[in-house]
């Protein structure tokens, strides 16, 4: 059974997964997301659901950024528009550019797009079994990738649909890629949907919810796959998750989502010690954490916000415990909130490992919005 991951305690979160030595801040980012709006339009009722509000965020090569937030909060939309692969209509995107590698990927005709996906951009869908055809076996599938993109016979193909499945770590690979999805658990089939998204060695890996379903000994497995085929492949990686556990031990930066927009970015060490937006302090306490045994946890009470009725002040401000007439009339713009003290610093590790210091990423410091943000850190 799928068990949530315990949030380690504040003196326990490290922040950040295995990295290669290099820095991953800076030059050119390997992903610009800037100002992206996401909307769905419904012909028969004319109701335009705000799906995404002006996302934005930065990926450089070896870096991993974790998008968290709520089922509903935007974060898999956002995902899908990176990927060209928005069902239009009723679904599109108005505002905002994605820039891979310095090209606007809005702008490029569908062909062009198309060919990015997979060779350059890849992704890894939350439900391997829905994802994967049920009528082909697991090899085929995977060996298809270097036969459209690569142009290689299907026998050099299939050769290499086995190195990626023992690369992934699948037992008897040579035999396996013979069988059909249904014959694997759901963490050898999370492993096969890894192998195809590297298949062709993209430089940015989307994972969305990778571990949902789980249990929390194959969500470890997993996780340390990505972590250790990230630092293997310089790849960035945008991890899409709701489980904060997961996000401490492999996140460099974190954004948290909530209705659609960004409410607070910061580098996770900071996210963990000192949260500066109600909504990520609702998170972090409504999940199970160590040091508090078996007190209860609080959940955040009430209920997101109707995406196509999104209120005029702060979409969290229902729930919120500081909420005040400000809040409910005025929009709280993406902005640093007021110094405090630093984090913890994390203990000196190897570069590599796990737990060592983040190095140089994007986005750099701490944002909320917040109206109140300075009383929420602490």
């Amino acid at each position: 059974m799928n068990q949530p991951t315990p949030a380690p305690t504040p003196a326990e979160a490290p922040s950040t997964a295995p990295k290669a030595p290099a820095a991953t801040g800076s030059g050119e980012p390997l992903l610009d997301v800037d100002d992206l709006h996401v909307e769905f339009h419904d012909r028969l009722t004319g109701t335009v659901v705000h799906a995404v509000n002006g996302l934005s965020y930065r990926l450089h090569a070896g870096e991993t950024l974790a998008i968290l937030g709520e089922s509903g909060s935007g974060k898999s939309v956002a995902a899908q528009a990176v990927m060209g692969i928005l069902d239009s209509p009723p679904a599109r995107v108005t505002r905002g550019a994605i820039r891979f590698r310095g090209t606007d990927l809005l702008t490029l005709p569908d062909r062009e797009h198309r060919r990015l996906r997979g060779d350059s951009i890849a992704m890894v869908f939350q439900d391997a079994l829905s994802a994967l055809n049920p009528v082909h076996r697991v090899g085929d599938q995977i060996a298809e990738m270097f036969e459209v993109h690569r142009g290689m016979s299907r026998k050099q193909a299939r050769a290499r649909a086995v190195e990626l499945m023992d690369r992934v770590r699948i037992p008897s690979a040579r035999a396996r890629a013979g069988h059909y999805p249904h014959e694997f658990s759901g963490g050898m089939r999370q492993r096969v949907m890894i192998a195809m998204a590297l298949a062709l060695e993209p430089d940015v890996l989307i994972a969305d919810e990778p571990t949902t379903a789980l249990d929390v000994t194959v969500q470890a497995q997993i996780m340390r796959l990505l972590a250790d085929l990230q630092r293997e492949m310089r790849m960035g990686l945008v991890l899409i998750t709701h489980d904060l556990g997961v996000v401490a031990r492999v996140a460099d930066n974190a954004l948290v989502m909530y209705a659609g927009s960004v409410v607070e970015r910061a580098p996770v060490r900071d996210l963990y010690h000192r949260p500066a937006h109600p909504y990520t302090r609702g998170l972090l306490a409504s999940v199970p954490r160590l040091d508090r045994g078996a007190a209860p946890l609080r959940p955040i009470q009430g209920s997101p916000p109707n995406p196509a009725a999104l209120p005029d002040g702060c979409a969290f401000a229902p729930r919120c415990p500081l909420a005040r007439d400000l809040c409910r009339h005025t929009r709280p713009v993406l902005a640093p909130p007021r110094p405090g003290p630093a984090a913890p610093a994390a203990p000196s590790r190897t570069p590599g490992t796990p737990g060592a210091p983040a190095t140089a990423g994007s986005p750099t410091g701490r944002q909320a919005a917040c109206h109140f943000a300075e009383e929420t850190a602490p």
